[in-house]
């Protein structure tokens, strides 16, 4: 599918509320029915599994906030950089605050759903912060 810039902005918009509003069956549904989200190299196929892994999110991260860094084509691929906030206070949570950056890979279908996703962020620095929380700067 030839994306244009304007309808991927757009479209990359409405995924990022769609993690702001904290229903992962919505996130889901910018996939393709039997699309498929891998993070740091964990794989999730088809929209079930996807909301699976959002949910995941939503609820160790209450009160979630995912922020839209940039959104652009590269070669066949469009790129999606976010950074992610939340305080990890869900069930067996550590209480601390994070707050970490990332991306991921999508290769879009002729739906103009996402066929691919490979997400990226730095487990380690996750890790960390997890451990000892982040400060904010105000």
């Amino acid at each position: 599918m030839k994306v244009e810039a304007a309808w991927l902005r757009d479209f990359a918009k409405r995924y990022t509320a769609a993690w702001c509003s904290r229903d992962a069956a919505s996130v889901a549904a910018f996939f393709a029915p039997n699309g498929s989200l891998s993070v740091n190299g964990d794989l999730a196929a088809g929209r079930g599994a996807i909301a699976g892994v959002a949910q995941g999110f939503m609820t160790a991260f209450p009160d979630l906030e995912l922020l839209m860094d940039d959104v652009r084509m590269e070669d066949d691929r469009a790129v999606y950089r976010w950074t992610f906030i939340g305080t990890n206070t869900g069930p067996g949570g550590t209480g601390k605050r994070v707050r970490f950056s990332g991306f991921e890979e999508w290769k879009i279908g002729e739906d103009g759903l996402i066929a691919e996703s490979q997400g990226h962020f730095d487990n380690a620095d996750y890790l960390r912060q997890l451990d000892r929380g982040v400060e904010e700067s105000r």
